[in-house]
């Protein structure tokens, strides 16, 4: 295992490099993954020869480096280019083409089927499961740069783009003084992970200059998520005795225009130039509009009031308000006072009392009920009990864990301290997967804050209650978020669920009682206390009381966070909330609870969105990523897709779901490629049945729940591909493309394929090269005369 390969070159200074990693994360079994992730981030992989280094001067063994390198998708064990070019494959990604995308990424670089780094060593690819930019889609992220809707066409210019940044100095823009002025308002800007990728850092930067630069009287203020992600970048300004104005997909450009509509000068001759400046551009203005007239929203009108209205805020309480990191500014609005409510008024029984009878239920998984989890591990008596933030949200296609990490930090550590009070835990952990550098970076900050100040560590606000709480980075690995195989992450091994019981309450993290709750869980806590158990039982419906947070994403007109009342209907948050289909499209279906959901029909759209009723339809809550197809997607694809996504995350632990998942995501693409006979839907069904009767944990149990929906309620659509074509026009292996007499010689379609399948023949009809041809669409897209066919 610990073998130098013939061609691997040994980095310069690497043992003592090693040994001072090894100093820092320390030398037991539990320090293996940090250890590990901490090389990785500085060599781009694992070199064998710090590996053999490890091995031989820590307490962890060869073989355990071996099962750990080779089990996390985080980990490389041959050399990687300089950049790393991320691309996402999550749920909305796909949809909207990540694969096209991928296929023309390894085309311009040149790669091999079996290859990842181009020849020069500049860029090595990779999939990730799911990136959290879903409103974006498709996406890439090459190192710490985020592009959103990739496109074929455009992937060589993103490469350019990217290696040209390299090249340019950064100068940080300095923050905005206003000294000595009365402050007449407030520009907020989010810079969640979502509006980063789409400029709003930039447009941050750009704005604080401008107001500097004019001595305005305004400060810039970071918000945490607003929610309405398919808007990004977003800036709202707040003005004295004025109603906020919000303003959308806003660029670098509009920056100064933004700050005169709404300010003013301090200074005179500031105010005379910018006055002089907009007379000027008065003529350039169509019909005497602004070009802030396209981006200014009104809060009141249109989709933009069924987005925000339909909404009831809990867990995202005081969005688009809180500066994620300004622990002053949360305790203004109440913040940290449910726990010392619990720590000076509430004994630990009345608070699990309070939270069972609020009704609350786990906002991830199967939806345990909390209070009874709460009760199990309290009636311990052990000595040491655990408590666990399962922030990891492997599920592709939601970022509901990401964007309460990245704007309410405080609050989840409240949430967490409120149930280690509850049930008697002294430590707890933060298990972010690696993915969300910006939760951990906003998480570690926010605690650093609270051991200042003493709202951690000994002697919690001059109580008895003392307690430590620290971040475990996640190393790429769906199952993980099943609570047995997070345990084993943490203590520095493969993450392979084990049978239950002992449950986790009972023998978990070091074999000691351990509560996970998951993050929405947490942030709904210091809600429920300070208002009442009542008051979040009053929303919802009967047995699912309260909110629940969703990425909607997908084909769908407003995209983004919501958290809605338990009990909404699926066709309230696509039409109402959602604003209906891109495009006037037709609506087909909803995808719900990620890769272990369900398809759910457009025809049972009245389901209310609570756990009995999607679990009725055969689908689940899971932790809340909710997908919109239309007309053009194809259902035997999304059944593939989500298949060969469990099955690649399978721990292989249990037989069934290693080999069962296989041969399921085998004869699904014997279908997708015309292969398939009319018996392999009755073979499908049959495996589902014995790989959720024989695996061990919720992975390989709800693995098959996207194959039986799509079979309960699309079988149409797999019988028309086993006759040999797909009506959505999806599956590559059922489909070609040509160009038809419609064709005016353009050329645009020969420009723009970015595998050069169509030769440059102007003026006359072009032809496409079958055996070059990727069908990434990119010519049909391109076609101004509607000349490519599909077929």
């Amino acid at each position: 295992m610990v073998d130098i390969q013939e061609n691997e070159q040994i980095p310069n200074g690497l043992t003592t490099q090693v040994t001072d990693l090894i100093d820092r994360h320390g030398h037991s079994p539990d320090s293996a993954i940090p250890l590990l992730l901490a090389l990785q981030e500085k060599y781009n992989y694992l070199p064998r020869e710090a590996l053999r280094q490890i091995a031989e001067t820590t307490d962890i063994s060869a073989a355990n480096l071996t099962g750990i390198a080779s089990f996390y998708s985080q980990f490389r064990l041959k050399p990687a280019g300089k950049h790393f070019i991320n691309v996402c494959t999550g749920t909305a990604c796909h949809v909207k083409g990540a694969g096209r995308v991928w296929d023309t990424l390894k085309t311009n670089l040149k790669l091999a089927e079996h290859e990842d780094t181009d020849g020069d060593g500049i860029f090595t690819v990779q999939k990730l499961a799911c990136l959290g930019c879903c409103t974006l889609a498709p996406v890439i992220q090459i190192d710490k740069i985020t592009y959103g809707h990739v496109s074929p066409q455009r992937v060589p210019d993103i490469l350019n783009d990217y290696l040209d940044r390299q090249k340019q100095s950064r100068t940080q823009v300095d923050k905005v003084i206003v000294d000595g002025q009365v402050l007449d308002g407030e520009i907020r800007i989010c810079l969640c992970s979502s509006c980063v990728a789409g400029g709003s850092h930039q447009v941050k930067d750009a704005i604080e200059w401008a107001a500097s630069e004019n001595v305005l009287p305004v400060i810039v203020k970071t918000v945490g998520c607003i929610g309405m992600c398919h808007r990004t970048p977003m800036v709202e300004v707040h003005k004295k005795g004025q109603e906020p104005r919000l303003y959308s997909k806003v660029t670098v450009d509009m920056a100064n225009s933004i700050l005169f509509e709404n300010f003013q000068s301090t200074r005179p001759v500031n105010r005379w130039r910018n006055a002089l400046k907009s007379l000027l551009e008065q003529p350039f203005h169509t019909n005497g509009s602004s070009s802030l007239d396209l981006v200014e929203l009104n809060v009141r009108d249109g989709t933009v009031a069924d987005f925000l209205s339909n909404q009831r805020h809990i867990a995202t309480e005081y969005y688009g308000e809180l500066d994620p990191l300004d622990l002053d500014e949360y305790e203004r609005t109440g913040g940290f006072s449910a726990l010392r409510k619990c720590l000076t008024e509430i004994s630990p029984t009345k608070i699990i009392a309070m939270i069972n009878d609020s009704g609350l239920r786990g906002r991830g998984g199967a939806g345990f009920p909390t209070g009874l989890k709460w009760e199990m591990i309290a009636k311990s008596t052990a000595d040491q009990k655990y408590i666990i933030c399962n922030g990891d949200e492997g599920d592709p296609g939601a970022f509901m864990d990401r964007m309460l990490l990245e704007s309410y930090p405080y609050r989840i550590i409240e949430g967490l301290l409120i149930a280690a009070v509850a049930v008697g835990a002294a430590t707890g952990y933060f298990y972010i997967r690696a993915e969300y550098p910006l939760a951990m970076t906003r998480i570690q900050e926010a605690l650093n804050r609270c051991y200042e100040l003493g709202y951690l560590g000994q002697k919690i606000f001059n109580s008895d209650f003392s307690f430590d709480l620290s971040i475990r980075k996640g190393a790429g690995a769906f199952v993980c978020g099943e609570e047995t195989a997070l345990i084993q992450s943490i203590e520095g091994k493969r993450g392979m669920p084990r049978v239950r019981p002992p449950f986790p309450v009972q023998s978990g993290l070091w074999d000691a009682p351990t509560l996970i709750n998951n993050v929405e869980t947490l942030a709904l806590l210091p809600w429920i206390v300070r208002n009442g158990p009542d008051q979040f039982a009053t929303l919802g419906t009967s047995n699912s009381r309260g909110t629940k947070v969703f990425s909607l994403v997908g084909k769908i007109v407003n995209g983004g966070l919501i958290e809605v009342p338990m009990g909404t209907s699926i066709n309230k948050i696509v039409y109402e909330i959602g604003g209906g289909i891109v495009d006037g499209g037709r609506f087909k279906a909803v995808q719900i609870g990620g890769p272990s959901g369900g398809c759910i029909p457009a025809k049972l759209g009245d389901t209310p969105v609570d756990y009995a009723a999607l679990l009725e339809v055969g689908a689940m809550m899971g932790s809340g990523g909710l997908l919109v197809m239309d007309e053009n997607d194809c259902m035997v694809d999304i059944a593939r897709y989500f298949l060969s996504f469990t099955q690649d995350q399978s721990c292989g632990k249990c037989t069934y779901c290693r080999i069962g998942t296989k041969r399921m995501l085998e004869i699904l693409e014997d279908i997708c490629t015309g292969k398939g006979k009319a018996s392999d839907l009755i073979k499908l069904e049959k495996l589902a049945g014995e790989v959720k009767r024989g695996s061990i944990c919720g992975l390989g149990k709800t693995a098959p729940n996207p194959v039986l929906t799509t079979l309960r309620y699309f079988r149409s659509e797999y019988l028309t591909h086993i006759e040999g074509s797909c009506p959505a026009k999806k599956c590559t292996g059922l489909i070609s493309y040509s160009i038809s007499d419609k064709c005016g010689g353009c050329t645009l379609c020969s420009q723009n394929c970015p595998v050069k399948a169509i030769p440059l023949t102007p003026y006359t009809q072009h032809a496409i090269d079958q055996d070059l041809c990727i069908k990434c669409d990119t010519c049909r897209q391109v076609c101004p005369d509607e000349a490519v066919v599909v077929a």
